[in-house]
């Protein structure tokens, strides 16, 4: 063999480097063909959630300029008042529900995986399952415009005027089951995407070192799964009273119509800082790349981001001061919605000392962000404005609010938004943009919404009522009108040259040269656009800025110089510790399933009959995704269902100088972590059912209780009792798989999920003799809802424990597989303790008033 024959260390490795990226791609591609649809992927499912929140964004616009076309003239007859009324509800209801929040769990279900150095996000099944309960959810709402039948009320859908009597048909009820849908969605993105943060870093990246957008998901994501489920409640029980007649918000039978207030507001306002959050940790990723510089106050604005989660939900009833709220809560949310604005100024004094220290490069993204603190600072002063109650009362429902509100969420979270767009834009597609129509588009856009919104704060000064869909001439309303509507159509025009710009860069932009802005961030390590796997070796991380401190991580993670640089056939990414991201397992992921869209579309069949008020055939599809779902939670761990099982020689690995096992060989998988996360907005979600007890108990006009309390201090506790021996038994039988005796283990299992079906079975039996009578007042329309919410719980627990019997029996839960009985075991102890706090608020507490 002559020397040129001779093969080179250096071909050996590219062989080895070809062959290792062949293997990867092999078990982490997606299917082809209409299978793809089964596809499970966080980079797929994240696209797909931006395309179709970028849908709802134009079905939302077009509605926005027929709503300025309308009011563009006095006495205009465009539209008429049902038509306007639909409209407005629909555009707001689309860019709160279906664009906002939904267009930033996509790009952070894009991006954090690729940020904190992992292979995918932890439950990828659920990510698809999110993304189609959020297409069908919305298809379902959005098709009330082409049957005509679109919800009028606004898109805070004020009782009474959704209920029954103001509201007939079936338009309000594409609102509370459609939109009660997506939040499914929104709330599973939301578990994924805090445990994915907490517990999959690449190993030494601690929280300290974490990339502050990933800080901003993780408390958006804690703040959605409290600040939601008040929402659910309330669409729930709105949805009861509309279908079924039970009395909740009706004063005449003992409801009120002020609890709806409470309970959307509760939401409402942690929601536009959820929408918020996450665009301000956009730009304080951007900003440092821009300016050329680390961010000035890394620990402040970190604290920030925590501080401003924890005060929004001290605001709610900033939206209510004209709702009749005693002067003394007045005064003290009044001076609550100010105090907001400190850690809010921390950031952005944060931003502008990055930028005063450092070189900005005014790249687009750049002109974004400059458009983005020039537009909030003044969205927030005028927030200053409304949190003070005598300016409140006068411009409360007037044109005013409206323009606050739009130069808060434009300027807070589609500025930024945009400048993301563009800013990560060649990673997704490995082009850049055009320079020129990307300019135009920033200048049209801007100069537009200026022009409209900075315009409505004077036609609100001037007293013009939002909501109407008309006016006389002569009060002084004609010019701003008309050029709002102007400038709306030129801010129009600006939004389709952007979108031309980012559709025609995928096909003739130019090529993007590697890390294209040189930024710090772990996400420009991968291959651009990025495969599957996203790291062919997943790196240790000690700083902050990775890329800055080690140019040449990108070429070392694609040779496969660091963790888990193996081809084999189960997909795989490290887990670590919360807080100092310690290397503690190895987290095994699902492949691609049908499950999640069978589920899906099962639950879709069923808000669709609810619609329709078939019943009966509601029930059939209820219980086929109730299959479905079981069926899922089957399909995990050894399962050939979940993904290609670990050979004996590929159970064990070492990453990092830590050897490591799967995850179902411990205690503490991800899957003990979603579980609490999800108990968590369980908890959330109870704590506003009993909210809304003492508060009609307390407030409500015409509420009537019975003369002796009608839950006897006993059957409940009965109930409980059951339902606190199964979770004895559950935290028995992990008890004993810690200490490793695996004798006995399904038998408890058995008697824990026997118990919890007991209790499931009182509760029924106590519902059945209790007389009550949910349509005739609001009292026992409550306790009725209690015992749905306890029987519910009693009876998963049953089926859940049950379920793990049988697992143990299959061998898929054992010595050697322990951590799923942890897991169930979390819920029954939740499932006991929400039967005590319901025997305590509903048993015990009204026998002291009786």
């Amino acid at each position: 063999m002559t020397e040129r024959e001779q093969p080179t260390s250096e071909a050996t490795n590219q062989q080895a480097d070809d062959a290792l990226h062949r293997a990867l791609h092999e078990t982490w591609r997606n299917p082809t063909g209409w299978r793809v649809l089964a596809a499970v992927n966080h980079s797929t499912i994240a696209q797909r959630f931006m395309l179709t929140g970028g849908a709802f964004f134009l079905i939302a616009g077009v509605l926005a300029m027929l709503i300025r076309a309308q009011l563009a003239l006095p006495q205009h007859d465009f539209m008429g008042a049902e038509a306007y009324a639909q409209a407005f509800t629909m555009h707001g209801t689309l860019m709160m529900f279906l664009f906002a929040v939904p267009m930033l769990q996509g790009i952070a279900a894009y991006l954090l995986p690729k940020m904190i150095g992992a292979r995918d996000l932890v439950f990828p099944r659920l990510s698809s399952f999110g993304y189609w309960c959020y297409l069908f959810g919305g298809v379902i709402f959005t098709s009330s415009l082409a049957f005509e039948l679109a919800p009028d009320a606004g898109w805070f859908m004020y009782t009474p005027l959704s209920s029954n009597a103001y509201s007939p048909g079936i338009n309000s009820d594409f609102w509370l089951i459609g939109i009660t849908f997506v939040e499914i969605s929104t709330m599973a993105a939301a578990i994924e995407l805090a445990v994915s943060v907490l517990r999959t870093r690449s190993a030494g990246m601690a929280l300290q070192r974490m990339p502050v957008f990933a800080w901003a998901m993780l408390v958006t994501s804690l703040m959605i799964v409290i600040g939601f489920p008040p929402l659910i409640l309330g669409s729930l029980l709105l949805e009861l009273e509309r279908a079924a007649g039970w009395a909740f918000f009706d004063p005449t039978r003992g409801g009120d119509p002020l609890l709806w207030a409470h309970l959307f507001w509760l939401f409402g306002h942690p929601e536009v800082y959820i929408i918020f959050l996450p665009a301000t940790g956009l730009i304080s990723t951007m900003v440092p790349v821009f300016a050329g510089r680390p961010l000035v106050g890394y620990r402040w604005v970190v604290a920030s981001l925590i501080g401003i989660g924890f005060l929004s939900f001290g605001l709610w009833v900033h939206h209510m001061f004209t709702l009749g709220i005693p002067a003394l809560a007045q005064a003290f949310f009044s001076a609550a919605s100010m105090l907001v604005g400190i850690p809010t100024a921390v950031q952005i004094f944060a931003w502008l000392a990055t930028l005063w220290t450092g070189r900005p490069r005014w790249e687009v993204p750049m002109l974004w962000i400059a458009a983005f603190l020039v537009v909030f600072v003044a969205g927030g002063l005028t927030g200053v404005m409304l949190a003070l109650v005598p300016f409140n009362w006068q411009v409360h429902d007037t044109h005013f609010v409206v323009a606050h509100f739009h130069y808060v969420l434009v300027g807070g979270m589609l500025f930024p938004l945009l400048a993301g767009l563009y800013y990560w834009l060649p990673h997704m597609s490995g082009r850049m943009p055009s320079k020129r129509l990307s300019r135009a588009g920033f200048w049209l856009t801007v100069i537009g919404f200026n022009g409209t919104f900075l315009v409505m704060h004077w036609t609100g000064l001037l007293g013009m009522p939002r909501r109407v869909y008309t006016y006389e001439p002569g009060l002084g309303w004609e010019w701003p009108n008309l050029i709002s509507s102007v400038f709306g159509f030129v801010m129009a025009f600006g939004v389709v040259t952007v979108l031309l710009d980012l559709v025609l860069h995928w096909r003739l932009g130019r090529r993007a040269e590697v890390n294209p802005w040189k930024a710090d961030t772990l996400e420009w390590a991968t291959a651009t656009p990025a495969e599957a796997y996203n790291f062919a070796s997943q790196p240790a991380v000690h700083t902050r800025h990775p890329l800055w401190t080690r140019p040449g991580l990108p070429a070392e993670i694609a040779a496969g110089r660091h963790a888990l640089a193996r081809g084999v056939a189960a997909r795989e990414t490290l887990g670590s510790s919360p807080v100092a991201a310690r290397p503690t397992e190895l987290i095994v992921l699902p492949g691609n399933s049908w499950l999640p869209f069978q589920a899906a579309l099962l639950i879709a069949l069923l808000c669709i009959c609810l619609l329709l008020k078939a019943y009966g055939l509601a029930a059939v599809f209820g219980a086929a995704a109730a299959l479905v779902l079981l069926r899922w939670s089957w399909v995990n761990g050894d399962h050939p269902g979940y993904g290609a099982p670990h050979e004996e020689e590929d159970a064990v690995t070492e990453a990092h100088g830590v050897v490591l096992r799967p995850h179902t060989h411990g205690f503490d998988g991800p899957g003990l972590w979603g579980m609490k996360f999800t108990l968590l907005a369980d908890g959330a979600f109870f704590s506003s059912l009993l909210f809304g007890w003492f508060y009609l108990w307390t407030v409500a006009p015409g509420w009537q209780a019975p003369a002796r309390p009608l839950l006897g201090l006993w059957p409940l506790l009965a109930v409980t009792g059951l339902a606190v021996a199964a979770s004895g038994s559950m935290g028995d039988a992990v008890a004993r798989l810690r200490r490793g005796e695996g004798g006995g283990l399904a038998l408890r299992l058995v008697a824990a999920g026997g118990l919890a079906l007991g209790a499931a079975a009182g509760l029924v039996l106590l519902g059945t003799t209790l007389d009550l009578r949910p349509r005739l007042q609001a009292h026992d329309a409550i306790v009725a809802v209690m015992l749905l919410y306890l029987g519910f719980h009693t009876l998963l627990a049953g089926v859940l424990a049950l379920m793990q019997a049988a697992r143990v029996r299959a061998g898929h839960v054992g010595l050697q597989r322990p951590y799923e009985p942890g897991v169930v075991a979390a819920f029954c102890d939740y499932t006991a303790g929400a039967c005590a706090m319901a025997w305590l608020a509903f048993a015990l507490v009204p026998r002291g008033w009786a």
